[in-house]
């Protein structure tokens, strides 16, 4: 075994040099005291940390000192608000519920009600459905109330500012903007508002009210996770990937009612921190967005069936020339990528890039017959833009689905290469 001035000496570490390590371990030894295993310039190196529990934890990283064959320690630096985001994006990963399935499902238990809890001796199959709380029954149908529906726009009102609104509005009520609209509104306010998070949260609240159950109880449960979403869970937008609403003739359960929506809540909480992550990293890489923001935006079909919509939203910053001006007054580029996957017209996806005043438009369709009508439309999509003051760059329509990059999760922290 190596001695202390030994290790040290293999680290190359100097007299009074500092050096930055992280905690991999914490390891209690059978004396009562307490061992540090630190990772330090690519090595393992076991420290004494005494007979009290060290403050610390897995991960923590330290700034240590060299004093003679000792390390000291300097100080324990703060995570970095990216990993703390990081690792939160991380543990929800895996219990990620298809916010369309999970929608379909809340509608139908509208309609058929939920299953409680057997009583002691009872079967489960003698159980009778009972119809959702009240307070959970009012929240979804005001949801319900406000959701986009396939007609709510017309060809031809790009121009109108009800139909910008009309479009701020749905994006502000996604769930995205969630916890922002905690400081806007009184909470009294809140209790109407139909923002998705929310509503899945007051819905919570009625079903472990209905049982006697506290929300700690909801803290235990596992949330029920979508297996679509286990493959390449931070691929966003995903195109063609939307599974079809699986409602089924049985009527769900309290419990598992309450494990879906806590998938759900975990899948917009997902999005926003995927979103918080991407930003973290801006100037990170040349090129990269300085801005993007995921939304994943319910819908409903003309026969009332939930769908949703997922956006991505990038800014560009413009680079500028050499005495420091802009090229165009705006110097900022916006990249849209809107995909959806819709009953008769299949999966379609569109790739839209705007800076002021060009605007150019890739539409992606995977059903031939989608694509020989999006490019009879695309005479009247180019009047249209150029009705609204535009210059028109690329407009077209291709066969298939665009490629998509996908954030990949290495080690602890997220590698945002998307």
């Amino acid at each position: 075994m190596l001695s202390a001035r030994q290790q040290l000496a293999e680290l190359k570490l100097a007299e009074r040099e500092s050096v930055l390590a992280r905690v991999a371990e914490i390891l209690r030894q059978k004396d009562g005291s307490y061992e540090l295993l630190l990772e330090l310039r690519g090595s393992n190196l076991k420290v004494a940390a005494g007979q009290q529990m060290p403050d610390l934890a897995t991960g923590d990283l330290l700034k240590l000192i060299r004093a003679g064959d000792s390390l000291q320690l300097a100080g324990k630096l703060l995570a970095s608000p990216e990993s703390a985001v990081a690792r939160a994006l991380a543990q929800r990963l895996p219990w990620q519920q298809n916010l369309q399935n999970g929608l379909a499902q809340l509608l139908n238990a509208l309609e058929t009600g939920l299953r409680p809890p057997p009583r002691p001796g009872q079967l489960p199959s003698s159980v009778l459905a009972l119809p959702l709380p009240t307070a959970a029954r009012d929240a979804l149908q005001n949801l319900i109330q406000h959701l986009p529906t396939a007609s709510a726009l017309e060809p031809g009102v790009g121009k109108s500012d009800i139909t910008a609104a009309r479009v701020q509005q749905w994006l502000s009520h996604s769930g995205t903007f969630a916890e922002a609209s905690l400081l806007q509104h009184k909470p009294a306010d809140l209790t109407r508002l139909p923002d998705l998070k929310h509503t899945l949260a007051r819905v919570v609240s009625a079903l472990l009210a209905s049982e006697n159950l506290g929300p700690e109880q909801f803290n235990r449960l596992t949330p029920l996770a979508s297996p679509d979403l286990m493959q390449a869970p931070l691929q966003f937008p995903r195109p063609g990937t939307q599974a079809s609403p699986q409602t089924g003739n049985e009527t769900s359960t309290v419990g598992q009612t309450l494990r879906l929506l806590a998938g759900m809540l975990n899948r917009i909480t997902v999005n926003q921190l995927h979103s918080q992550t991407l930003n973290a990293r801006t100037g990170a890489e040349p090129g990269a967005p300085v801005n993007t923001l995921l939304v994943e935006l319910p819908w409903l079909t003309p026969q009332n069936e939930p769908r949703t919509a997922q956006l991505r939203l990038e800014e560009y910053r413009q680079e500028q020339d050499k005495t420091g001006q802009a090229a165009r007054a705006n110097a900022s580029e916006w990249r849209l990528s809107l995909s959806m996957d819709l009953d008769e017209a299949g999966p379609i996806h569109f790739d839209v890039t705007f800076r002021h005043p060009s605007v150019s438009a890739l539409i992606w369709a995977d059903h031939q017959s989608t694509l020989r009508k999006v490019n009879e439309e695309l005479p009247l999509l180019r009047k249209s833009l150029q009705d609204l003051g535009l210059d028109i760059g690329e407009l077209d329509c291709r066969r298939g689905l665009p490629r998509q990059s996908e954030t990949r999760l290495e080690h602890r922290l997220v590698d945002t290469k998307a």
